[in-house]
């Protein structure tokens, strides 16, 4: 049985594109707002010969009444992973989650060649994207599924809490090779 994988906020595609040429026995579907970003995920995938299916999607006002995605204009066939409940084995999200107030003690690098959008939060609501992807991912993931999170370690135990109110299980914290926390795994009970 194929694995149905979904990356939520792709940008370049980087890590929906290595999980479809790591793991063959997945299908693997990627959203984002921006068509921009989604023709630059779509070129990278092509010169590497990944098959990843690109759809434009907001996932902040995503209809869960509905659980169709609106097709991008690279691809105007719906999608053939649609998100119904007990769909994906796994999702992953790389979402915005620096806060504004952040902004003046990044790196320049980073500022000049990311999307604002791609990178900032309301200081008023860091979680919004969290939270968003998790109760979605509580409704399509399989039971056992797995849902990762790069995250923002100002919000590390934040973020754990909401995954507990949420009803996630396995909550896992991860640092990245510089000691930060970076990345939390939580799997649907």
């Amino acid at each position: 049985l194929r694995q149905k994988i979904l990356d939520i906020g792709t940008g370049s595609g980087c890590i929906a594109i290595s999980l479809a040429m790591e793991m063959e026995d997945a299908d693997v579907e990627a959203w984002d707002i921006s068509e921009k970003a989604l023709m630059i995920a779509q070129a990278n995938a092509e010169a590497l010969g990944a098959k990843v299916h690109f759809i434009r999607q907001d996932i902040l006002n995503f209809q869960p009444s509905t659980l169709n995605p609106q097709p991008s204009t690279l691809d105007s066939q719906p999608s053939t992973l649609n998100p119904r409940p007990s769909t994906f084995s796994i999702i992953v999200s790389n979402p915005p989650y620096i806060c504004k107030h952040e902004r003046s003690g990044m790196d320049r690098n980073v500022l000049e060649y990311e999307p604002a959008e791609a990178l900032f939060v309301s200081d008023h609501d860091p979680l919004c994207f969290y939270r968003a992807i998790s109760h979605f991912a509580m409704k399509t993931l399989k039971t056992g599924g797995e849902l990762y999170f790069e995250i923002n370690p100002l919000y590390a135990e934040a973020l754990k809490a909401l995954q507990q109110e949420t009803g996630w299980t396995d909550i896992e914290i991860r640092k990245d090779q510089f000691g930060k926390l970076r990345m939390m795994k939580s799997v649907k009970p």
